[in-house]
């Protein structure tokens, strides 16, 4: 291909007539507006080439985004199908967008898939590497979709086939996972992901600001406490210290993994006195924690009441509210409450 184009020839004609610290000025200018590009590019956090996607034989590089996105990689979603990595002739064809776009398989085709396809992702590599191209990862499920509509209507031609053929390996697949479930093995992201899902649970059973402070426990839980436990009710006196980690193992303790953690970092045991400011209801969301919280509260006095003592309430929570992590060993018999 000839480029020596009125543009290109102008464009070295400038450039001999400039001096060489003249061209090292503008060679580091466009340098430098590449670098400023490639930074407003999302970043890639996860994923790499040497961990694929593996589905059967087919491997398929795959990446998490900074913003959360799933990606495969151009050339992966290419092999992954069975398509060449060749154009259709002209310069600059995209080889998934001309099959697409093809007779055979262009009715089968929706516009927001042909969308996706025609506007591929541009992001970094991890680890400070160049750009790439990729698509979403659940575009793969709708291509093989529309190929198998097509073999199904009669109207793949004969060289396409085993496309069809590698496209009904990758739905056999999703059936049993999710695409965005096996992108997330392959690049290591699920791990993450469990963290950003307590992240999004703290955010909304957690209060931004402490609450006023307003009764939470009615007395009959403590009441029941001091029964089970078989101390005298303190009439007139202050409740014991104990109550504190009482609550914790039967209350806090069984709300969502990660919210006590939570309410001790942001209600913490002031260094001199020994106790909290606070008390850890006062961090609970008005919509969601505090909630749960009484609900929580009004299912464990009824436990409280049919249980004789300390031992067998115990033993009823565990069963009703277990902790997570913690096996439950089941009584073979009731007991006589």
């Amino acid at each position: 291909m000839n480029d020596d184009t009125p543009q290109s020839k102008g464009g070295k004609a400038r450039a001999e007539k400039m001096s060489p610290e003249a061209r090292r000025k503008v060679a580091q200018a466009g340098a430098a507006a590449r670098w400023e590009e490639m930074a407003k590019l999302p970043k890639a956090t996860h994923g790499s080439t040497d961990h694929p996607l593996k589905i059967g034989e087919i491997e398929i590089p795959c990446y998490v985004l900074e913003d959360g996105a799933r990606v495969l990689s151009h050339s992966g979603t290419l092999a992954g199908l069975g398509l060449s990595k060749g154009s259709s002739g002209k310069a600059g064809d995209d080889r998934l967008t001309s099959f697409v776009t093809g007779k055979a398989i262009s009715p089968f085709v929706s516009n927001s898939l042909l969308a996706m396809i025609e506007a591929p992702v541009k992001f970094r590599h991890p680890g400070g590497g160049g750009a790439a191209f990729g698509y979403p990862a659940t575009i793969l499920p709708e291509i093989c979709e529309a190929v198998l509509s097509a073999r199904q209507a009669g109207a793949l031609m004969k060289q396409q086939q085993h496309i069809a053929e590698q496209c009904e390996a990758l739905v056999r697949a999703f059936a049993k996972v999710g695409i965005v479930a096996l992108v997330d093995e392959a690049t290591g992201y699920q791990k993450e992901r469990d963290r950003d899902e307590l992240h999004r649970l703290l955010s909304v059973y957690l209060a931004e600001e402490k609450l006023a402070w307003a009764k939470r426990f009615p007395d009959e839980f403590y009441k029941q406490i001091y029964r089970l436990k078989g101390w005298p009710w303190p009439v007139g006196k202050a409740k014991t210290p104990l109550l504190g980690h009482i609550t914790n193992d039967i209350v806090y303790d069984r709300l969502p993994p990660g919210v006590l953690d939570a309410l001790r970092e942001l209600n913490p045991v002031h260094d001199e006195t020994k106790r909290r400011k606070y008390k850890h209801h006062q961090f609970l969301s008005q919509e969601v924690g505090q909630p749960d919280l009484r609900d929580h509260i009004l299912q464990l006095i009824p436990i409280m009441k049919i249980s004789k003592d300390w031992s067998a309430f115990k033993r009823h929570v565990d069963v009703a509210f277990p902790k997570i992590g913690t096996q439950i060993e089941l009584a073979l018999e009731e007991d006589d409450t």
